[in-house]
């Protein structure tokens, strides 16, 4: 009983300290786009990996969210779905993606983000796998991403992101991916 009544507790505490959140972007289109921002950068490939040593160009659409609130609980719990590329510069394993991602401001210039989805490779998926390439295992995989980003101006923002693609154990193989650096992005 006790435990019941500190998870009601917890939880009226969680819904009160929403009410101090500071205020998320509300992703309202200011045009006919459904764009709402694009990232873009470079990124170390897998530097833990039989792939390492080579570079990759990220390039990321954010739609705007198709539901929006006012409620900064809700705001924050909404997501806007992201598509996206993560091209290698050397013929290694590369990733089309799309999924939904999260945004929260920590601060009016700080913020941190997430993301989750699917994405498709051109990785070697079979058993012979040559020198400095990854076993992927399949051609397909589960996409996420942690982000850390400054506001530079209300339009430009500077990030911190690393992504990690795997199958889950699905396939027979499941090296995975681990990429990391530095984007620009660009909010209409």
């Amino acid at each position: 009983m006790r435990t019941g009544i500190g998870i009601v507790f917890s939880c009226a505490g969680l819904l009160a300290g929403c009410a101090s959140l500071p205020p998320q972007p509300s992703y309202t289109s200011s045009s006919l786009s459904p764009i709402s921002e694009v990232r873009g950068g470079v990124f170390a490939h897998d530097a833990l990996s039989p792939e390492r040593g080579s570079a990759d160009a990220s390039v990321e659409v954010l739609f705007n969210k198709p539901w929006t609130s006012t409620d900064p609980l809700w705001s924050a719990l909404l997501p806007r779905p992201d598509a996206g590329a993560t091209v290698n510069f050397v013929g290694k394993t590369s990733e089309a993606y799309a999924g939904v991602a999260w945004d929260y401001n920590v601060t009016d210039r700080v913020f941190v983000g997430s993301s989750f989805g699917g994405s498709v490779n051109n990785g070697v998926a079979g058993k012979n796998i040559p020198p400095g390439r990854n076993a992927m295992g399949c051609n397909w995989s589960f996409r996420e991403s942690g982000t850390v980003g400054y506001r530079l101006t209300p339009n430009w923002s500077v990030m911190g992101t690393v992504e990690h693609m795997s199958n889950a154990g699905f396939c027979d193989e499941n090296r995975g991916l681990t990429n990391g650096g530095l984007r620009l992005g660009y909010t209409f």
